[in-house]
């Protein structure tokens, strides 16, 4: 198949792994053209995460503006960010940006991100590499009954933050990508609290299962960065996962397309209704009491 072009010539895409992610290199993303944004839109919804090296000239102007030709840009609700330009989070390896476990980014919120955009600035010399994992391969491969249960169940997504207090949100355990029309996976062992529609055990072990499931290293890519490397990510069909291996410093700036929101194509079922009795004891960080 022939690569996308430009009119500087001809891209070089190079798929990183067999399910997920590719590395774009002949373009600068301080300056692109509709078409070649186009071409990138295309991409990203082929390969879920690009990863465009040599990018040392991507300002914080520059990469807000890149973000926004997916959309608006979100200012984050409590992370650092950048003084001049409020759109852009700081992920500093030092100060609480090790996220070390796999999670679809803001799905505590009513419209999850649609895209993120992380410019990796400083790489440890060894260690810190990110993995993200295709959520239409995981949900494409659950047996045929294990789906069918699935559709038509929701999920609530839970953040507690002394600074803001609990944020939640409810979205499908199986979301319709709003352009490509496939099904993916939409939990996340980070957030996701419990699925309503279930007991609360039964849940947990739903939830235990389809995160276990959907971290498969055979559905995931694993990116080594070197210095200014930009990382796209379709955050609406991916997870991902900062390996924590690493003592030196890391920093990232990271902006962020406010999302849409997420829908399922099959009718919510009924919630779950408890005996007055029942109890329910969780075992997970994010897990709500009761129902």
């Amino acid at each position: 198949m022939p690569q996308p072009t430009t009119p500087q010539g001809e891209l070089n895409v190079r798929p990183v792994s067999g399910s997920i992610g590719a590395e774009v290199r002949g373009l600068d993303l301080s300056e692109i053209t509709d078409a070649q944004f186009e071409e990138i839109h295309a991409l990203m919804l082929t390969h879920l995460v690009l990863f465009f090296p040599g990018q040392e000239k991507l300002t914080p102007k520059a990469h807000v503006e890149f973000g926004r030709r997916f959309g608006d840009v979100e200012v984050h609700p409590f992370l650092p960010k950048l003084e001049e330009y409020p759109e852009v989070t700081l992920i500093e390896s030092d100060k609480g940006g090790k996220a070390e476990e796999w999670h679809i980014d803001v799905t505590f919120s009513p419209n999850p991100p649609i895209a993120s955009i992380l410019h990796l600035i400083t790489c440890p010399p060894s260690g810190g590499d990110t993995m993200w994992s295709n959520q239409y391969v995981a949900y494409e491969t659950l047996s045929a009954p294990f789906r069918e249960m699935l559709d038509g169940l929701t999920a609530v997504h839970v953040l507690r933050a002394p600074q803001l207090g609990e944020l939640t949100a409810e979205h499908p355990v199986v979301r319709v990508h709003p352009v490509t029309g496939r099904r993916s996976l939409y939990v996340t062992r980070m957030w996701t609290s419990h699925i309503p529609q279930l007991s609360r055990h039964e849940s947990d072990a739903v939830l235990q299962h389809l995160f276990e499931h959907s971290e498969q290293p055979r559905f995931a890519c694993r990116y080594s960065w070197d210095p200014h490397t930009v990382a796209l990510w379709d955050n609406r069909a991916t997870q991902h996962v900062a390996v924590n291996d690493y003592q030196d410093y890391r920093l990232g700036q990271r902006v962020t397309v406010i999302g849409d929101n997420p829908v399922a194509d099959t009718p919510r079922r009924p919630n779950y209704e408890r005996d007055g009795d029942e109890r329910y004891y969780p075992r997970r960080v994010n897990a709500r009491f009761g129902y």
